[in-house]
């Protein structure tokens, strides 16, 4: 199995802004749900009183090639387009900071 895990600090009362983009989807399964090898995702919110937040989505697909082939696929390249086309920047500003890894599970 390959785990690929983001995780975001942003600005307070902003956590909600980047579980709306990511969360699962009432309507049907998303694009990437769709994806041959993908398994599941995850997303955590830490709790704080006041201040930063953080977010981490954990993703586990079948195989790492699975995931090289959802990077590369015309879906989600599309949709990387699109949110430039509609304006939205890479990174918004109440982004503070976002790490990726991605991993190979051994047990």
């Amino acid at each position: 199995m390959f785990v690929q895990i983001r995780k975001w600090i942003v600005t307070e009362g902003n956590s909600d802004k980047i579980v709306t983009r990511f969360a699962k989807k009432t309507d049907g399964p998303t694009l990437i749900e769709k994806q041959p090898g993908f398994i599941g995702r995850e997303l955590l919110v830490k709790k704080v009183r006041r201040g930063d937040e953080e977010v981490v989505m954990i993703v586990r697909w079948e195989s790492q090639e699975a995931w090289k082939n959802w990077e590369k696929s015309p879906e989600h390249i599309a949709g990387h387009k699109a949110r430039l086309k509609e304006g939205k920047p890479e990174q918004p500003e109440f982004i503070i900071a976002m790490e990726h890894g991605n991993y190979i599970v051994i047990e």
